[in-house]
């Protein structure tokens, strides 16, 4: 059940995840019957269903017989959410302490077509004014999809601009904001190699990016060429 695999992550144990479930299943329930419904040893329900009661997700409401209730999972979704946000809020401010922010002139290497549709991914999300993408469709439609309401997107193809990728590659370029951008060479399906780029919060290639982007978009099709849907008029 993928909820006990959800709840789990979150720092439930199994038997107390499948004994959430169970009292969402059922209501109200005494342990033994809980204990039939989750598929737990009798001897583990009772301290199971106390471990639910002190994490606020269960309530005993009845001594005779002894019966439990499921609280609202709204609630410690919330309260997960919110310790989760501070454990993220303390982890970055101990972090900025170990190490400065990366210089803009840094130009890091990316490896594996994975990580760097990835990295494309997180940056398209972490957008806040403009985007500017080019390069394969497919993909540019799974980041347009993704781009965060309110954000400036120019994108376009490749196909009538001189390359920037070898034989047997795809290019792919990425600028977010003018604070960061991605250049990715994807292999094309049959070719040798892995799939490599670079990262960098330079502010001259940045912009040499999106220079190149609009020119693509600029760039009138070649005679006899069909119209490009992905293309930014």
């Amino acid at each position: 059940m993928s909820a006990v695999i959800h709840l789990q992550a979150l720092g439930l144990t199994e038997y107390e995840a499948r004994a959430y479930t169970a009292l969402l299943a059922l209501g109200r329930a005494v342990p033994a019957r809980v204990a039939r419904q989750a598929g737990i040893p009798r001897p583990k329900i009772y301290e199971t269903l106390e471990r639910l009661e002190g994490r606020g997700l269960a309530a005993k409401v009845g001594q005779n017989p002894l019966e439990y209730a499921p609280l609202s999972a709204r609630e410690y979704l919330a309260r997960a959410r919110r310790s989760f946000d501070d454990r993220l809020g303390a982890l970055d401010r101990d972090l900025s302490r170990l190490a400065p922010d990366p210089a803009p002139e840094a130009v890091y290497h990316l490896h594996g077509e994975a990580a760097i549709r990835s990295l494309c991914e997180d940056l398209t999300l972490n957008a806040r004014r403009s985007l500017y993408m080019a390069g394969e469709a497919s993909f540019a439609d799974r980041l347009e999809r993704l781009t965060p309401r309110g954000v400036e997107l120019h994108r376009t193809a490749l196909d009538h601009v001189p390359s920037i990728a070898a034989h047997g590659q795809r290019a792919f370029l990425l600028a977010r904001d003018g604070e960061a951008a991605l250049i990715a060479h994807f292999i094309e399906e049959g070719g040798a190699g892995d799939a490599h780029g670079v990262h960098t919060h330079n502010p001259v290639i940045i912009h040499l990016i999106e220079g190149y982007v609009q020119l693509a978009a600029q760039h009138p099709a070649q005679p006899g060429t069909p119209p490009d849907p992905t293309r930014t008029p």
